[in-house]
């Protein structure tokens, strides 16, 4: 089943960009925005092996609103609600390429949201 295995295959991507946040996030030296990042690419990746896995088109998109209001759009709840979900955007594209470092959301609403998300992805990709 191909959607299955890309779904696999985005939530084991996902799991690696998990480790290098988890690793990043309580090192000082590191800046949030550059540990964001990697929660950002966490999340985008479970979103995706959600829409993978129920076989739900989506254009090749870095946002995670749009990407969770798709799947709410097939009836697929999402459990991070949508203005979370936006204030790791920036994190994507943006801050990847400037200096500011501007606290949206701390180290800890990020963990928390990695954590519901990955575990989420876990329960729709079996």
């Amino acid at each position: 089943m191909p959607g299955h295995e890309e779904a696999l295959r985005a939530l084991r991507l996902a799991e690696r960009d998990i480790v290098a946040f988890r690793a990043l996030l309580n090192s000082p030296e590191v800046s949030l925005a550059s540990t964001c990042f990697f929660a950002q690419q966490a999340i985008e990746k479970c979103l995706k092996a959600a829409l993978f896995e129920r076989g739900i088109a989506f254009p090749p998109i870095h946002d995670l609103v749009r990407l969770a209001m798709t799947l709410q759009e097939h009836d697929v709840a999402v459990p991070c609600p949508a203005d979370e979900l936006r204030k790791l955007n920036p994190f994507a594209v943006t801050f990847r390429y400037d200096d500011t470092d501007i606290p949206l959301i701390s180290g800890t609403e990020v963990e928390k949201m990695v954590d519901t998300m990955h575990r989420w992805a876990g329960e729709v990709v079996k």
